[in-house]
């Protein structure tokens, strides 16, 4: 390791090169003729040549003297640009990103957003993890996670609302038809309802009646694992389905599903990202929150 003395040295070398005078380098580095000239005196002892020519006049390098002067000029550019890389490096996303995402939600609204963040910033990485169930950051070296629903109370994770999921219940026209339509939460007892399966439990459904909020156990002879497929048994006239409205919404405008019980209509599910409370905001971190923010933000509903 270079000892502090040697820089100093070095420093004091390069200003008397450049001033041609240790009388002037001494005033511009702040310090006396004296330790200028002994600091280039050990220096020079040190390397076992002769860096300046001395006269009375004048202070002149010699030839070794002219390639010190460059040598140590090309090391302290290369310095400079190392710092000027770190900084840039603080302000510009680099590196990998490893972020937790709702397997559906995840793949149909996240991704392109961060297909897109890809595109903007050619130094970052990103790893996605679809899962249903809520990672451990430690173990699953996580930086980010995006959830849906009530978050517990934690001081270990810091959340930024993202927005809100709007959930609404359909069924396709022709087993509205031939069922008829439900106008309250309570009708649903007589009617098929497609349940989806989490943890090997039915979800319920969640409705507002009255200003009060209704969670409703619900039945009926088909219970699927995903959503998708839930969707897609509504769309084929197999029952009634409560599913977000993002995931239902190109059917609706179709025809192909019908919205029932809109007054019962629940507040929606907030979305949040999520990282480690004690977790550095580098760049990549906090253009990452923005750009979700700037993209999930308000009702999630299409």
């Amino acid at each position: 390791m270079v000892s502090s003395e040697r820089f100093h040295a070095i420093r004091a070398f390069l200003q008397a090169a450049e001033a041609e005078s240790f009388s002037m380098a001494a005033s511009q580095l702040g310090l006396s003729k004296s330790t200028v000239g002994k600091a280039i005196a050990r220096l020079e002892e040190r390397l076992q040549v002769r860096l300046f020519q001395r006269t009375t006049r004048k202070l002149a390098l010699t030839d070794a003297g002219r390639s010190f002067r460059d040598s140590c000029q090309r090391a302290l550019d290369e310095l400079a640009r190392a710092e000027a890389g770190l900084a840039s490096h603080a302000h510009a996303p680099v590196g990998r990103l490893r972020i937790a995402l709702p397997a559906l939600f995840g793949r149909d609204r996240v991704m392109p957003i961060l297909l897109d963040l890809l595109q903007r910033h050619e130094m970052l990485e990103i790893e996605a993890l679809f899962s249903s169930r809520h990672v451990d950051f430690i173990e699953d070296g996580v930086d980010l996670a995006v959830r849906i629903g009530e978050l517990p109370d934690t001081v270990s994770l810091t959340a930024r609302r993202l927005g809100t999921q709007r959930v609404v219940t359909s069924a396709a026209p022709s087993y509205l038809d031939r069922h008829g339509r439900p106008g309250h939460p309570r009708d649903l007892a007589g009617h098929q309802c497609i349940g989806i399966l989490s943890d090997d439990h039915v979800l319920p459904w969640r409705f507002l009646d009255d200003g009060k909020r209704l969670m409703l156990p619900v039945r009926g002879r088909l219970r699927v694992g995903q959503m998708q497929a839930a969707l897609a048994a509504a769309c084929a006239g197999t029952g009634l389905a409560q599913l977000p409205h993002w995931l239902a919404a190109e059917a609706i405008a179709a025809g192909r599903l019908e919205i029932v019980l809109a007054a019962f209509e629940a507040p929606g599910l907030p979305v949040h990202i999520v990282w480690p409370s004690d977790a550095v905001l580098s760049a990549r971190l906090r253009v990452t929150i923005d750009a979700l923010a700037a993209g999930l933000a308000g009702p999630i509903s299409s």
